[in-house]
């Protein structure tokens, strides 16, 4: 009986001494100054003070391991109840960061070339398919267009196909392609859709299948999908407008490869740290994803700024990968997504070369407004465009 209690503390102890090592040291930024979890907490509890945030959950990987992963403030902010490490957040953008690995994944299979255009993929032009979503599959507009047919897998991951963002910017709300593909950046959430489109009469199988098949079970992603499930109703994040008012939870979308993401701060670790280890994809295939396909002149990434041009980001290298935005740093490439939607901002960025990131998700429009600090804090991050991103501290604004 001793001998199994003996047993029994070492093991508490090991399990103890294996807790503080894993989030109990201090952080280590990108100049190898450290921070500790302590004052990295008060700072942050300022922050979304100052600033007015209901919500944030936040992951930092040194040598690419988690060191720190906590949640502050409110999933609801009316009902005061706080977000968890398993409380489900919409993604928003972030979506194109996990389908992008996996589209990635189906390159490194050689089941798809990133250089052959979509259209020579299906037996019939994709105009012709009969639209059964509510509307992102109903390509009629495209009768006309001839330029679509030269876009290709590349194209639509690193936003060069040529289309608008979303075809309800247009003036008349009708899809079009308006420059070249391949030509110039221009960020495309209607790119990635039409290369959702395209895989999934191709493959024969929907979105959330593939995504399932090849991200969320091998990784145990168990709260993550493309599509509300009614196991998110017990625990997840409502979004927060400026003044703190809340947004009614959007549960009924099609899903979508560039916006419809639902996830957890764990599993989003789980996702990032894939990356990171080359669980997913081998080194030469995550180099391809993570390499500049684009460089990025525009002064901002969203607006009528983001078609006249700028040297402010030379510096940096700003430019685009395959599904994510890269920068150069003193410490190697930077490889970012950011997130938007009605009451959620989110960003993550990695160094691969120095093993470390962070991954903040947020359930407030007010959250972009404590990045820029909240990045040099935390890593020592201040390569990050804030300003191309729009993400202008809150105490700058007017």
């Amino acid at each position: 009986m001793k001998i199994k209690n003996s047993l029994f503390t070492l093991l508490l102890l090991l399990l103890f001494h294996f807790s503080l090592n894993c989030f109990g040291q201090d952080i280590v930024k990108l100049d190898k100054k450290k921070i500790s979890v302590a004052n990295l907490d008060t700072k942050i509890e300022s922050l979304i003070k100052s600033a007015h945030v209901e919500g944030l959950a936040i992951a930092i990987f040194n040598k690419n391991k988690v060191v720190y992963k906590k949640t502050f403030g409110y999933k609801n902010a009316l009902t005061k109840e706080l977000i968890k490490n398993e409380t489900n957040i919409y993604g928003a953008s972030l979506s194109k960061a996990v389908f992008s690995t996996m589209v990635m994944i189906l390159v490194q299979n050689g089941i798809l070339d990133l250089d052959k255009p979509l259209q020579d993929y299906l037996p019939k032009p994709i105009y012709e398919y009969k639209p059964t979503k509510k509307w992102h599959d109903n390509y009629q507009d495209l009768k006309r267009d001839t330029l679509y047919q030269k876009i290709t897998a590349r194209m639509c991951l690193d936003h060069t196909s040529g289309f608008p963002n979303w075809r309800w910017y247009e003036s008349d709300e009708k899809l079009r392609v308006n420059f070249t593909p391949g030509s110039r950046y221009s960020y495309s959430g209607e790119g990635l859709v039409y290369l959702q489109v395209v895989l999934e009469y191709y493959l024969n199988k929907p979105l959330e299948e593939m995504m399932q098949e090849n991200i969320f079970n091998p990784l145990k992603m168990k709260n993550s999908s493309y599509k509300w499930k009614p196991k998110f109703e017990k625990d997840y994040c409502v979004g927060h407008n400026s003044k703190g008012e809340l947004y009614e939870k959007d549960k009924d979308n099609d899903a979508r490869s560039a916006s419809t993401l639902e996830t957890t701060l764990n599993d989003y670790t789980l996702f990032t740290k894939a990356l990171l280890t080359n669980q997913l994809l081998n080194p030469i295939t995550t180099k391809e994803m993570f390499t500049q396909q684009i460089k990025i002149k525009s002064i901002k990434q969203f607006g009528p700024l983001s078609t006249k041009e700028s040297n402010a980001n030379d510096g940096i290298n700003l430019g685009y990968g395959l599904g994510w935005g890269v920068l150069q740093s003193p410490y190697g490439p930077g490889v970012f997504k950011e997130g938007y939607g009605s009451g959620f901002q989110h960003y993550s960025i990695i160094y691969p070369q120095a093993g470390i990131g962070i991954i903040i998700l947020s359930n407030s429009d007010n959250a972009g407004g404590i990045f820029k600090e909240l990045l040099e804090t935390s890593i020592g991050d201040i390569y990050t465009p804030w300003q191309w991103e729009n993400y202008i501290p809150y105490n700058q604004k007017q």
